[in-house]
């Protein structure tokens, strides 16, 4: 609690002194009545005390939002609002209205600004046609005047819902917006996450290859930059050829193959149709789990088969590997997290991810619904 006043303490106070101002400037003028027999009694005065705190609390979230002089000013319009049929006695008169429009108007400004801005011509026009109108209806004559007043009041009120439900797409539309971006931001960090993941693996095996000596290292080396390069450039774009993912799948595949001592069956057979478009850097994650948790663990018959192939703007990728059931975790890390992550963004409800596990054969399968 005292938190709260020291943090809103200068708008209290300031919001007090302008509440009793006004209390003492309506009471003074004859809107408020001090005098009458029921203003001694206790349901008056707490209907009074609780509608001075109301006011004191209001003003005071305003002051402390908004600029004090703004608030006065529109204040000001309606204190003049009720004033003038005060002495004038004339309830129905041309000044009134404009000057409650006017309040009104002015809330909306200082509570909403962007709003008022952006829409400044659309309200204006329609509430300086009211305003217009209002002159034009007190010079009707009195049989007149009925059917006008209802024109009248029904100019200044439909538009009211019509503004509140453009403030209401308004917001949903920003929402929609943050929520992309935010998505945006979450699937470059995945990105982030997925590259370092698998050029870290390389870089690890090159150094075997550089201790070595081995006269495969300068080969490695040239298609870890052909790959980088790949990541680098292609990997930022939404969408790439889908013949390029294929190539850069089969320089990692030639990559493994330069490296490994042991025998390893590797196959990929793709036949898919000119033109497609993927998202890039989403197979890699299911081949490089099938070296790293699959046949890098096996010291015989172990295989990598891949097949990618495509039916209208359907593309299927089925990838099988084998592994030693006594020594792998299927347990695959961050890897697949982040694909299955990606997936969730990029194709949503048009992907498929079903992995299978059989005796000593692990198996993935993914289906697309691509452009």
């Amino acid at each position: 609690m005292n938190s709260f006043f020291q943090k809103y303490y200068t708008a209290l106070i300031k919001g007090g002194i302008i509440t009793i101002f006004l209390a003492v400037v309506l009471v003074i003028i004859g809107l408020i009545i001090s005098n009458h027999a029921d203003a001694a009694t206790p349901l008056f005065i707490f209907i009074s005390v609780l509608s001075f705190i109301f006011c004191w609390i209001v003003l005071s979230f305003l002051i402390h939002k908004f600029r004090v002089y703004k608030v006065l000013a529109v204040l000001a319009f309606l204190v003049v609002h009720l004033v003038i049929p005060h002495y004038t006695g004339i309830w129905d008169n041309p000044i009134t209205i404009p000057l409650l429009i006017l309040f009104w108007l002015g809330i909306a400004y200082i509570v909403l600004p962007e709003f008022f801005r952006k829409y400044r011509v659309a309200i204006l026009s329609v509430y300086g046609s009211v305003i217009a109108y209002n002159f034009f209806f007190f010079n009707m004559t009195p049989d007149q005047a009925e059917n006008h007043r209802m024109i009248l009041r029904n100019f200044m009120f439909i538009p009211i819902p019509v503004f509140t439900a453009l403030w209401v797409y308004e917001q949903w539309r920003w929402l929609k917006t943050l929520q992309a971006d935010k998505a945006k931001a979450e699937l470059a960090l995945l990105k982030s996450q997925i590259n370092p993941h698998f050029f870290f693996n390389t870089l690890n095996n090159l150094y075997g290859l550089v201790v070595e000596k081995s006269d495969k290292a300068p080969e490695v080396v040239l298609k870890l930059s052909d790959m980088m390069r790949y990541t680098i450039y292609e990997g930022k774009e939404d969408l790439v050829p889908l013949k390029d993912e294929i190539s850069y799948l089969e320089n990692y595949i030639e990559l493994h193959r330069i490296r490994y001592q042991k025998k390893v069956e590797i196959l990929f057979i793709h036949d898919v149709q000119e033109g497609l478009k993927v998202a890039p850097l989403l197979f890699i994650i299911l081949l490089e789990n099938a070296f790293k948790h699959g046949v890098e663990k096996m010291s015989e018959s172990a295989f990598i088969h891949l097949r990618m192939q495509s039916q209208g703007k359907q593309l299927f990728f089925t990838i099988e590997n084998s592994f030693d059931i006594s020594a792998s975790n299927l347990n695959n890390g961050i890897g697949l997290q982040n694909l299955k992550k990606r997936l969730e963004y990029l194709y949503p409800k048009k992907h498929e991810l079903i992995e299978e596990v059989k005796e000593s054969i692990y198996k993935v399968r993914l289906n697309l619904e691509i452009l």
